[in-house]
């Protein structure tokens, strides 16, 4: 491999929130046990080098007053979404700064709705959406996805169908790939879900932040593709942070064709006075998009690969841990339930036993799914294989 994806950073109290927290109240972990941080979703991988270098010259310029976002930027996310999603007829008007995805989808559910307007979503749901809901006063109504026979988590049409037609629903989030689940979801069913939302006039803010992380076999969809009309009744979200582990610089961006929906959003962040970026963020967009495709091929083999190799362990290690590989996102959505009732346990005590063992990982109930959790596969592999030794022998026993 031209990257590095093998070396374990030492990230502890390095301005990380995923190597400094353990988000299980009153946990220790064991002495003599390394931490291993696979909750938050960033990557414990060095960023690519061509992103650090391109910050790195701009540090050269000693000046850091205000400024605009360049033509640079616009270019450089129109030719990634040509390349990565065949998107031909995108423009700079159509794109626009966000302080984050989550930012911008709050901006949009305030622009879109009035207090104590109900909102439809799939669960399980990431919870970054509903604390928005909850923050700004909108009542979250959850659709559940299902498994079908091969495990494969699924739209439940009828039941979306029921829940906008009864309860008078007129927005909709729509997770693309999904988080926590992994799906990507196909052509067909973004179709079926597209037209319900016509029908029953839902505007639709979809969150496209995974987009560019999808397995090999599989391939992103937008949902603005879809038809003419799904382009002008949809508010799509993206960034490069997920794609490059650059959370921490905050840089998001929409893309919107309809022009009053555009205009309205913009309205509603411009009176924040805080959706500005930092012209670090935006040369470090410009470097990935322009330069970061390599790097970004590697990091997907190498998370295909932890994905096969987790998956594999648990079917042969866990019996009643059900999981399915994820086509796309570097999360791992475990359901325990079955292994739960089979012991007798719980899934606090499961997760606080893994977490002593230095495993960090997530409560995949705030996702609003029973008994689960949720795993970050984008690590070094020989820190995913240690994890899943010490969870077999502290954990699931």
């Amino acid at each position: 491999m031209a990257y590095d994806f093998t070396t374990v950073l030492e990230r502890e109290g390095r301005d990380c929130i995923a190597a400094d927290r353990i988000p299980l109240p009153d946990v220790q972990v064991r002495e003599g046990f390394t931490r291993i941080p696979m909750w938050v979703a960033d990557m414990s991988f060095p960023a690519a080098p061509e992103i650090v270098e391109a910050m790195r010259r701009r540090l050269d310029y000693p000046f850091f007053g205000y400024y605009e976002l360049s033509r640079d930027y616009y270019d450089s996310i129109i030719a990634w979404q040509a390349r990565q999603n065949g998107v031909t007829d995108l423009l700079p008007e159509h794109i626009g700064y966000e302080n984050g995805v989550l930012g911008g989808v709050s901006s949009a559910i305030q622009m879109l709705t009035a207090p104590g307007e109900k909102v439809l979503l799939h669960s399980p749901t990431y919870v970054g959406f509903t604390h928005v809901l909850e923050d700004i006063g909108r009542t979250a109504v959850h659709s559940p996805l299902k498994r079908d026979r091969d495990g494969i988590w699924r739209m439940d049409l009828a039941d979306m169908e029921t829940r906008l037609r009864d309860e008078h629903i007129h927005l909709a989030i729509f997770c693309s790939p999904h988080n926590p689940t992994g799906r990507v979801w196909e052509r067909w069913e973004i179709e079926a879900a597209m037209e319900l939302f016509r029908r029953y006039e839902v505007t639709v803010i979809s969150d496209e932040i995974w987009s560019d992380i999808v397995m090999p076999g599989y391939r992103h969809i937008p949902t603005q593709s879809i038809s003419e009309d799904a382009k002008n009744r949809t508010l799509s979200f993206y960034a490069p942070s997920k794609t490059f582990s650059l959370a921490g610089l905050v840089g998001s961006y929409h893309i919107i064709y309809n022009a009053a929906l555009r205009d309205r959003l913009e309205r509603r962040s411009a009176m924040t006075h805080y959706n500005a970026g930092n012209v670090l963020s935006m040369h470090a967009l410009i470097a990935a998009y322009r330069e970061g495709r390599d790097w970004m091929e590697e990091m997907i083999r190498v998370v295909s690969e932890n994905h096969r190799l987790a998956c594999d362990y648990i079917e042969a290690h866990w019996k009643g841990v059900s999981a399915m590989r994820p086509q796309g996102t570097y999360m791992l959505f475990l359901d325990c339930g079955q292994w739960l009732r089979e012991h007798g346990d719980t899934l606090e005590a499961l997760l606080r036993r893994g977490a002593e063992a230095g495993v960090i990982w997530q409560n995949g109930e705030s996702f609003f799914y029973p008994d689960s959790i949720r795993l970050n596969l984008a690590l070094p592999t020989s820190q995913l294989l240690l994890a899943l030794e010490r969870l077999d022998t502290w954990a699931f026993i």
